[in-house]
C-alpha cells in the first residue's frame, strides 16, 4: 500500500467522523436548548447534514424514521426554491402531501454557503408540543381530515437573508395552543442549523470544496458498498410477512401490513401490495415514512457500523401502494401515523428473520405509548402533557429483550416523572416493570412497562396512542408471544374500565388511568432456557414462580427461593401440563 493511499485513507476516515460528529453536535444543540419536555426528555427530534444537490451525508443518532424522511423535504425545498436559494435563510414545512410526515413534525432547513457558493444543508425535524387542530398536541387518532389536525405549512421561507418573516412567524403561532413552546423549539432547531452549517463551512474550507465534494461522494459510495457487501452475503430469495394494527380508533377490523422482502444479489426489494387501503382514522403516513422505517429495519438487522446516508439507500427498490395506510392521500389525516412505522418494522424483521437468522429480534412492545393530556386553565391558557411511554424489545438469537427502552426507529425516552407532574395538573402514582409479561423462550422478552397517572384537573382531555391488544408481539423460532397492552380508567376502584386501545376522553379531577405498554416477544423453545435464568428473573420480579412453572417448567420454592430439580425434571418432561402462551396472562 503506498503512502498515498494511507494519506487518502485517513483523510476520508477523518472526514467522515467529522462529519458524522458535526450532525450529532446539531441533535446535542436541539437537546440542550429545547423548551418543551417531548423535545428536551423524550427526544422526538432529528438533526442531519446534506450536500449541496439534498443528498444526506451525515444524520445524528436520532429518530432513524425521521431521518429517512429528509430526502422527501429537500426534494420539495428545492423545487420550491431552486435558484432563488440564499446564504442566510432558513426554509420550513410540515405538509405531508408536500415533503413531510406529520403536521407536528417541522422541519428546518438552512443552506450553507462557503466562498459565495452552495455547499450543503443543514436540516433539522422537530415532533412539536402542538400545532392547532381540534384535538390537544394535534396527533388525535380520531382525526379523519389533515383540516382537523393543525396549521399546514408548505415549503416556506421562514427566513430571508437573515430576516425573519415575523408576520409568518405570528400567524404560525397564532394557530397553536402553545405558541412560546413553538417558538422556543424552533429557535433551537435555528440554532442547530446555524451549528451545523458552521460546521459544515468549516469542512468545506479545511478541505477545499473540490475535495470535500470528492470526500462526500467517497463516503455515499462507501455505505453503499457495505449495505451492498451485507445483502450478497445473505440467501438470495423472496421473503413474505404479515402483521396487524389492532384497529383505526374508529371501530374498524383489523388492519393488514403485508410485505415480501426480494433478496437478489446486492439488491434488495420491498413490495407492500396486499397491505391496508388508507383508513378513515389519522393512522395514515406518507410513502417517505414507509420508506424510513425499511431503512430503520434493514440497518438494524444488518447489525453493523455503516453510516445511515443517501449512499445506505441505493440498493433499496420500493412498491408501495397508493392510497394505501403506507402512502396516504390528500385529505386524509396523519397526525398519529406513527403506528404504521412500528408496524412495518415488525413486519419487515419478521419477513428478514429467515435471510438474517442470527440477527432478527422478536417483535418488540409495538411502539410507545403516546398520551396527550390536553387542560385549559382559568385564563384560557392551555397546558398540553406528553406522556411517552416506552416499553420492551423482543428477545435476541443470544439474549433477552431489553425492558423500559425505545423501540428500533425511535430513540425516545421515557417522560421522566418530575416534567409530567410539575405543572401540578397531574401526579404519577405507580411506574415501573409487570411480572410475566415478556414472551417466553430460551430467551425472554423485554417485560412491560406501566405508569399510573391521576389527572388533578377538571375537564382535562386525554389522547391516548397505543396498539398491541389484539395482535400481540410475536416469539421466534419456537418462542411466545409478549403479553397485551391495556389502558385503564379508574384502575383499583369500583368504577374501573377498561379502555380501547385509541380513546379520546375528557375526565374529571381524581381520575385515575394505568398505562401498560405489550411485552416483548420471546426468542426460542422455553423449555431450553437454562434454569438459573429462570429463577434469577423470579428474584428480579420479572417472572413470578408460577409464571416460572407455568411457562418455562422450572418449579421455584417460593419461600427459599431455590430451584426444585425433581418438580422442574418432571414438568419439563411433560410441558403439556404446565405451560401455555403468555399472551392471555393478567398484567394486574
Amino acid at each position: 500500500m503506498s503512502n498515498n493511499t494511507l494519506r487518502d485513507a485517513a483523510t476520508f476516515e477523518v472526514f467522515r467522523n467529522a462529519i458524522s460528529g458535526l450532525a450529532d453536535e446539531m441533535a446535542i444543540t436541539i437537546l440542550r436548548t429545547a423548551h418543551s419536555q417531548i423535545v428536551a426528555s423524550s427526544m422526538d427530534f432529528s438533526a442531519a447534514l446534506c450536500d449541496a444537490s439534498g443528498r444526506i451525508v451525515a444524520q445524528a443518532n436520532t429518530c432513524p424514521v425521521h431521518l429517512g424522511s429528509i430526502p422527501d423535504a429537500m426534494a420539495a425545498i428545492m423545487d420550491a426554491f431552486g435558484d432563488s436559494i440564499t446564504d442566510g435563510d432558513v426554509y420550513i414545512l410540515n405538509d405531508p402531501d408536500l415533503g413531510g410526515m406529520h403536521l407536528p413534525d417541522i422541519f428546518a432547513v438552512a443552506p450553507t454557503f462557503a466562498h459565495g457558493s452552495l455547499v450543503g444543508f443543514a436540516v433539522t425535524v422537530v415532533n412539536h408540543t402542538d400545532v392547532g387542530g381540534w384535538a390537544a398536541g394535534s396527533m388525535a387518532v380520531q382525526s379523519t381530515s389533515i383540516f382537523a389536525e393543525g396549521v399546514q405549512i408548505p415549503p416556506s421561507r421562514l427566513v430571508s437573508a437573515g430576516t425573519t418573516n415575523a408576520t409568518f412567524l405570528d400567524l404560525i403561532l397564532r394557530n397553536v395552543r402553545e405558541p412560546e413552546l413553538l417558538r422556543g423549539d424552533l429557535e433551537s432547531q435555528l440554532a442547530a442549523c446555524h451549528a451545523g452549517g458552521i460546521g459544515l463551512q468549516g469542512l468545506a474550507d479545511k478541505y477545499g470544496r473540490d475535495e470535500f465534494d470528492l470526500l462526500v461522494d467517497e463516503l455515499l459510495d462507501y455505505s453503499e458498498t457495505l449495505v451492498r457487501s451485507q445483502l450478497d452475503r445473505a440467501p438470495n430469495g423472496h421473503y413474505t410477512f404479515e402483521d396487524q394494527i389492532d384497529d383505526d380508533g374508529l371501530g374498524s377490523d383489523p388492519i393488514p401490513f403485508v410485505v415480501a422482502v426480494t433478496i437478489d444479489g446486492a439488491d434488495i426489494t420491498f413490495d407492500f401490495t396486499g397491505s391496508s387501503p388508507q383508513v378513515a382514522s389519522a393512522l395514515n403516513a406518507t410513502a417517505s415514512f414507509t420508506r424510513s422505517a425499511c431503512y430503520a429495519s434493514l440497518q438494524g438487522a444488518l447489525g453493523s457500523d455503516i453510516p445511515a446516508n443517501s449512499g445506505f439507500y441505493r440498493p433499496f427498490t420500493f412498491v408501495i401502494p397508493e392510497a394505501s395506510i403506507l402512502s396516504g392521500q390528500r385529505p386524509a389525516a396523519r397526525g398519529a401515523r406513527g403506528l404504521v412505522a412500528y408496524r412495518v418494522i415488525d413486519t419487515v424483521l419478521g419477513a428478514l428473520a429467515p435471510a438474517f437468522p442470527d440477527r432478527v429480534p422478536a417483535a418488540g412492545d409495538g411502539g410507545p405509548n403516546s398520551v396527550a393530556v390536553g387542560i385549559t386553565e382559568a385564563d384560557g391558557r392551555s397546558v398540553i402533557l406528553w406522556d411517552i411511554l416506552c416499553g420492551s424489545w423482543g428477545a435476541t438469537p443470544t439474549g433477552d429483550g431489553n425492558d423500559g427502552i425505545s423501540p428500533l426507529g425511535a430513540n425516545l425516552a421515557n417522560t421522566p416523572i418530575e416534567e409530567l407532574e410539575q405543572s401540578g395538573h397531574i401526579r404519577i402514582d405507580g411506574y415501573g416493570y409487570l411480572p410475566d409479561s415478556g414472551g417466553p423462550g430460551a430467551f425472554r422478552g423485554g417485560v412491560s412497562t406501566y405508569r399510573d397517572m391521576t389527572v388533578l384537573h377538571d375537564g382535562a382531555t386525554v389522547q391516548i396512542r397505543s396498539d398491541r391488544r389484539l395482535s400481540v408481539p410475536y416469539g421466534l423460532d419456537g418462542g411466545g408471544s409478549g403479553a397485551p397492552s391495556q389502558n385503564v380508567l379508574d384502575f383499583g376502584t369500583e368504577s374501573e374500565q377498561l379502555l380501547p386501545a385509541k380513546p379520546h376522553l375528557t375526565v374529571s379531577a381524581g381520575s385515575r388511568h394505568r398505562q401498560v405498554t405489550a411485552g416483548g416477544g420471546g426468542y426460542g423453545n422455553p423449555y431450553s432456557r437454562d434454569p438459573q435464568r429462570v429463577l434469577d428473573d423470579v428474584i428480579d420480579g420479572k417472572v413470578t414462580v408460577a409464571g416460572a412453572l407455568r411457562d418455562y417448567g422450572v418449579a421455584i420454592d417460593a419461600d427459599a427461593l431455590t430451584i426444585l430439580v425433581d418438580a422442574t425434571r418432571d414438568a419439563r418432561m411433560n410441558p403439556l401440563s404446565s405451560t401455555s402462551s403468555s399472551s392471555g396472562r393478567p398484567l394486574s
